[in-house]
């Protein structure tokens, strides 16, 4: 039976998150957004309050708590900025949950521990300058030397690509395979910063999450340690498909707390501002802009948190998680398309948040699938193209803590 009742530990932690960032952020969201700066300062902060390794078992220095908590962070994280809620799904979802899944215990020591407590800030490497949707047309190769890896390619649009430690990078380890587009000729390698022949730099003409980190790496003749390969040779497409399925599920719950924050700045205003004699509030096309902010919200937060419990039951969740994203960022658009219709004149100013929003959602209906790639996945579920098959990953650490939790604050309530 699904139960989407929330423990009074992800309660608590929903309303940590909510008012550290109304606190520490939320007064000073306008000014890094126009200046396009990011604020390293927030890495220690959301590190203290556990974020940065939400989901990371306590054993390697995590917080050990379960999906539908990395969702409630990554919803109060969005409501107030889209760059923030970022943070979360690269370092934690795309690239912890990785490691969790699929990394060595070494790997889990040497570079999962540091991560998961903040010391250390992690991103993914995936897109190309020629592949986004297409992964397996990325060109970067890693040929192996001995003991080692040479890796050699360029990776773009890549979230903290400038301030990040270690990358979880895809590459081409079987040329054979690569000539053949077999994605299982494709391996996942932990890269580190420092290695020799890595440069990274930053995109500066984004047109939103100006507040976030946004750049690319260049890798030549890196040399790499055959130890830091993430899995065996030629399951790089795997973990990445893997990793997409955590990083996804935290911008579907991010995208729910964008569509929140349209709907809450849209009913203020239209309370607050007059038109023919009333409140625009009262206006019968207003109303039904905000409704359908308020349909959304709701269907959106239904369909993370049901993505959520399949990842708390170890079930396999890519069509559900996939679903989330598409619906969640979708609707996202058409809340913040709305929200600056509302505001009218002043929601095409930089006066109110409406704006920022408008530029801060459309990213999401692009990265990690894009809104046509999600309906072609949808589609061949129905129609029977696409199977999922058995996941590789086992049922969460965490998972009968949270039941157990449950189980209590119920016998708690008779």
């Amino acid at each position: 039976m699904i139960d989407f009742d929330l423990t009074e530990e992800q309660q608590l932690l929903g309303q940590s998150v909510r008012q550290w960032a109304a606190r520490e952020v939320a007064p000073r969201i306008h000014d890094l957004d126009r200046a396009h700066r990011f604020d390293t300062n927030l890495f220690p902060q959301m590190a203290a309050l556990g974020l940065l390794g939400i989901s990371v078992p306590q054993e390697y220095g995590g917080a050990g708590m379960d999906y539908i908590s990395l969702g409630l962070a990554s919803e109060e994280l969005e409501y107030v900025d889209t760059s923030l809620r970022v943070i979360l799904s690269v370092h934690a979802g795309l690239n912890c949950l990785s490691l969790v899944a699929w990394g060595t215990e070494d790997q889990k020591q040497r570079y999962l521990a540091p991560q998961a407590q903040g010391k250390k800030i992690a991103s993914y490497g995936l897109t190309e300058p020629g592949a986004g949707s297409d992964a397996r047309g990325i060109q970067t190769v890693a040929i192996k030397k001995g003991d080692r890896f040479v890796l050699t390619g360029e990776k773009t649009w890549i979230s903290l690509a400038d301030v990040a430690d270690h990358f979880l990078v895809f590459a081409w380890s079987d040329l054979d395979k690569k000539r053949q587009r077999d994605p299982s000729g494709i391996s996942a390698f932990i890269v580190e910063r420092a290695f020799k022949g890595f440069s990274s730099g930053t995109l500066k003409e984004k047109w939103g999450i100006l507040a976030g980190n946004t750049g690319f790496f260049k890798m030549e003749e890196v040399e790499v340690p055959a130890e830091n390969m993430v899995g065996a040779p030629g399951e790089g497409f795997k973990i990445a498909m893997f990793a997409l399925d955590q990083g996804r599920f935290t911008v579907a719950a991010g995208a729910t707390g964008l569509i929140r924050a349209c709907r809450d700045a849209s009913a203020a205003y239209a309370k607050e501002r007059k038109a023919f004699g009333v409140e625009i509030a009262q206006h019968q096309l207003v109303k039904e802009m905000i409704a359908q902010m308020e349909s959304d919200y709701q269907a959106a937060r239904l369909l993370w948190l049901r993505a959520g419990w399949l990842k708390n039951n170890g079930r396999r969740n890519t069509r559900e998680t996939g679903l989330a994203k598409w619906f969640a960022t979708v609707a996202s658009e058409r809340a913040a398309g709305d929200a600056v219709q509302i505001h009218g004149a002043n929601g095409y100013s930089d006066e109110y948040p409406v704006g920022r929003f408008y530029r801060n959602c459309k990213g999401a209906v692009i990265y990690e699938g894009t809104r046509e790639i999600h309906k072609l996945m949808q589609a061949d579920y129905v129609l029977g193209y696409r199977v999922d098959r058995p996941t590789r990953c086992e049922l969460p650490p965490y998972a009968e803590e949270v039941k157990r939790q449950k189980e209590e604050g119920n016998r708690s309530k008779k």
